[in-house]
């Protein structure tokens, strides 16, 4: 089936007595045995399984061409549960703009029982450079956050095989939608379920999707079952309602998501504008290559200081200055002061996530910002 149609239908798993079409939450933390010790539904207690868990990773799983994926109580859990399933000691290659969030993770919580590395993905030969004897993982993100990167799964997948090293992809800014890393050879897929999974920036989650059941995956349903690092099952079927749309809610998300970046490159008051959609960006033919389309997302740099910078954020109507993104509203956000002194991501750059909103509107709103 496709996309469309894999979304709608793939997490109605529940059967039930009342015969409901859209499945019910199931609130029951722990379920019945029968006389012979085993669980005829399936289930035994909440943190191991929950049917409302088991839909959404099913229709996950479906989507992103995976064997089995495991859902998690949001996006960070994601990398702490992959990171805690690496034998200490173990080498990672990860991108020199890491969402902060995931690269945190490594520089506090991990910086003693692993090594790591930050390297510019798109640069093939840097990578190959960077690997070790005790490599395990590379963590790529793309396109990556905020400066709209793209890395080219498939060739990177070609050389993590050769060193029998396992790639996870970052593919939140693309959703299953517009691009799907097993296909391209990844081993595992990532989601921050809380953006365009979600939707509605309602709803907090992560979820993780594997191309086989491996050892490797083995350990990490272990740290989400037995660490219980979990969706609640509100959670859980929230997220299986709103990927019912999220075919259609990306078409608007990608076409919005053109006009407004043709609209930021002609403006005088945008020194530069990262969007894999546009002709003049590095790697535009690598994400017509691994993407069906472009998204909603993208970053650009205001002419000026961060002082015009903050004026431009501060002036905005109709778009939320907040964090997040794949919401149908459009938010706006100034990386550098919400990463602190120590980000990278330069002072006069403001990422947008386009929403849902009549198009006209949106320009018009980024229109009056820029003066």
């Amino acid at each position: 089936m496709k996309p469309e149609t894999l979304a709608i239908h793939a997490s109605n798993l529940v059967k039930n007595t009342t015969g409901d079409v859209t499945p019910p939450i199931n609130l029951s933390t722990t379920f019945f045995r029968d006389e012979n010790g085993s669980y005829p539904g399936g289930h035994m207690y909440s943190r191991v399984s929950n049917p409302n868990r088991s839909a959404l990773e099913n229709t996950v799983a479906k989507l992103e061409y995976g064997e089995d994926a495991a859902a998690f109580a949001s996006g960070n859990n994601c990398g702490m549960s992959l990171f805690q399933a690496l034998k200490p000691g173990s080498h990672i290659i990860a991108p020199d703009d890491m969402y902060w969030g995931i690269k945190k993770q490594l520089l506090t919580i991990f910086n003693e029982t692993l090594e790591f590395d930050f390297v510019d993905q798109t640069d093939l030969n840097l990578i190959k450079s960077s690997i070790k004897p005790n490599t395990k993982l590379i963590w790529i993100e793309t396109p990556s956050n905020p400066l709209l990167k793209v890395t080219d799964v498939e060739e990177i997948a070609k050389i993590a095989k050769a060193h029998n090293i396992t790639l996870a992809c970052d593919s939140t800014f693309a959703s299953p939608v517009l691009q799907n890393p097993i296909l391209l050879g990844a081993d595992i897929v990532m989601h921050s379920s809380t953006k365009y999974l979600g939707g509605h920036s309602d709803i907090l989650g992560g979820i993780l999707v594997t191309a086989k059941k491996d050892e490797l995956w083995e350990k990490i349903k272990n740290v989400q079952q037995t660490g219980g690092a979990v969706p609640s099952p509100f959670d859980c079927f929230l997220l299986c309602r709103s990927i019912k749309t999220l075919a259609y809610r990306m078409k608007g998300h990608c076409e919005n998501g053109k006009k407004v970046a043709h609209f930021l490159v002609n403006h005088p008051n945008v020194e530069a504008v990262f969007y894999p959609g546009l002709e003049s960006h590095p790697q535009h033919e690598i994400a017509k290559k691994q993407m069906k389309d472009f998204g909603g997302m993208m970053s650009f740099l205001v002419k000026g200081d961060v002082e015009v910078t903050s004026k431009v954020v501060n002036k905005v109507q109709l778009f939320a200055q907040a964090t997040s993104l794949g919401g149908v509203e459009s938010l706006i956000e100034h990386r550098y002061s919400v990463e602190g002194p120590d980000s990278k991501t330069p002072k006069n750059l403001l990422r947008i996530s386009v929403g849902l909103e009549h198009v006209d509107d949106i320009i018009a709103d980024l229109e009056q910002a820029l003066g």
